[in-house]
């Protein structure tokens, strides 16, 4: 679990992954080793896998986006998954139940350069496209706060 001061850290990373250790000691109140400390402590555990950058896939070219559900062909799934994985478009993919097996988040430059990404698999699986128009919410993390997700919905359910 986490204490209020590794929940504090985490906030203030989330905001920006690039605070010093010295400006994360003097906003939560510790010594800078101390606080190298507990992130050590975080990443040995898998709270933190990384410190990252966030790109604009705008200012690279990448005009469009779009979610891309696929249901590989019988007997296809492997060859389907590597050829995704092997696709530099594809942002990210999500192995999912139901009726297709991935999900995936497609950057593309044009509408011609999605058609023949998409040609590439299409004697593999069978796609469903829809172009992102706006993303209300970007990519976070899971809620920080010590209350668990049931706690929250009966708190939810008595205001």
């Amino acid at each position: 679990m986490l204490d209020d001061l590794d929940r504090n850290l985490l906030e203030i990373l989330v905001r920006d992954a690039r605070t010093s250790l010295k400006e994360l000691a003097a906003q939560v109140g510790l010594s800078s080793p101390s606080v190298s400390e507990r992130l050590r402590r975080l990443e040995e555990r898998g709270v933190i896998r990384a410190f990252t950058v966030e790109i604009d896939p705008l200012a690279l070219g990448y005009t469009l986006q779009a979610i891309v559900r696929i249901r590989p062909l019988p007997g296809k799934l492997h060859i389907v998954q590597k050829l995704i994985e092997e696709i530099p478009e594809f942002g990210e993919c999500d192995k999912v139940t139901g009726d297709d097996c991935f999900v995936a988040r497609l950057f593309v430059r044009s509408i011609g350069d999605l058609d023949g990404i998409l040609d590439r698999i299409a004697d593999k699986a069978e796609t469903s496209t829809a172009i992102i128009k706006a993303q209300p919410i970007r990519r976070r993390p899971p809620p920080l706060d010590a209350v668990s997700p049931r706690d929250r919905a009966k708190a939810l359910q008595a205001s």
